[in-house]
């Protein structure tokens, strides 16, 4: 950790960082309030529970929330009900935009239409970056292996690739949507059509991981020969409908919204009460280093300007 009440040289913050003290999140915690800055914000870019859970304790002292960490968010109800609750009762604005869709305004979206009395009435969506890149890529010419390995290396996945690929990831995306449309939903209310094998997602390490999608090469290429035969593109939807969600491994006809979506693009449909038959389409990159550090800038932005 380091601090320093003039400011931090942006020239220079990994030499300072390195030269700092141990890190200790109760001991961050004291610090910042011994500081006692106004407009204080907290900005959390990890993936990690323990931080997550440090939330409360920042919004209690009026100290703003910033974060990509999806693990608040999509925990039990009571604990994301809680959060907001204390945003607004200490006027410390708790802003996750980058928790779906990395720098896309889809959350920001949903939250206007919402407060200006519109109603959700199906949200589909692909919202995973990584596993887009990886059916984008992925063809008769390479192995599944080699395309999720190059997904990693370009910082799509988390750190813990299994995380995007067993659909968890999505499921926390969805269920924040769902929450953020005003439905009380759990993660284990959403019904989740897993498409890798059984013995890759209980793996327990990333090099074991990587081993087990070696194995199961043959079950991967007749996926892919299925949809090609179909002339479809797999894709990995989620849905919320009816106050259900579902996630699962699709094959898009062509000309569907989500047919030609490139790259490690997101996509989002919102049918709501005002776009019952054409839908507000969000579309964009929704994933990556440099688009989530930019969403994650816009949220501290937006707390600056309020």
């Amino acid at each position: 950790m380091v601090f320093n009440e003039n400011g931090i040289a942006l020239n220079d913050w990994d030499t300072l960082l390195s030269q700092g003290e141990k890190a200790d999140k109760q001991a961050f915690f004291d610090r910042v309030k011994l500081l006692n800055f106004r407009n204080s914000v907290f900005v959390d870019n990890t993936a990690n529970e323990e931080v997550s859970k440090s939330y409360p304790d920042y919004l209690r002292n009026s100290i703003s929330v910033v974060t990509c960490n999806k693990i608040a968010c999509s925990s039990d109800y009571a604990y994301y009900k809680e959060l907001k609750q204390l945003a607004k009762k200490y006027n410390a604005p708790f802003l996750f935009e980058t928790n779906v869709g990395a720098g896309l305004p889809i959350i920001d979206t949903l939250k206007h239409l919402i407060a200006s009395g519109d109603k959700v009435k199906k949200i589909q969506a692909v919202l995973s970056g990584s596993l887009n890149f990886v059916f984008n890529t992925f063809n008769d010419a390479v192995t599944f292996h080699d395309v999720v390995k190059e997904a990693q290396e370009q910082g799509y996945t988390e750190p813990d690739p299994t995380i995007d690929l067993s659909g968890i990831d999505v499921m926390r995306k969805i269920l924040i949507l769902a929450r953020e449309s005003g439905h009380e939903l759990n993660i284990e209310d959403i019904e989740n059509e897993a498409f890798l094998p059984k013995e890759s997602l209980e793996t327990n390490s990333n090099e074991a991981f990587f081993e087990s999608l070696k194995k199961y090469e043959a079950d991967f290429q007749k996926m892919y020969k299925e949809a090609a035969g179909a002339n479809s593109k797999l894709k990995y939807v989620a849905q919320f409908e009816e106050g259900k969600a579902k996630v699962g491994l699709q094959k898009i006809p062509k000309g569907h919204d989500f047919y030609n979506l490139e790259g490690s693009d997101n996509i989002v449909l919102f049918f709501t009460e005002r776009y019952p038959n054409q839908p507000l389409i969000i579309k964009g990159a929704g994933a990556g280093a440099d688009v989530t550090a930019s969403g994650i800038f816009a949220d501290i932005i937006r707390i600056g300007n309020y």
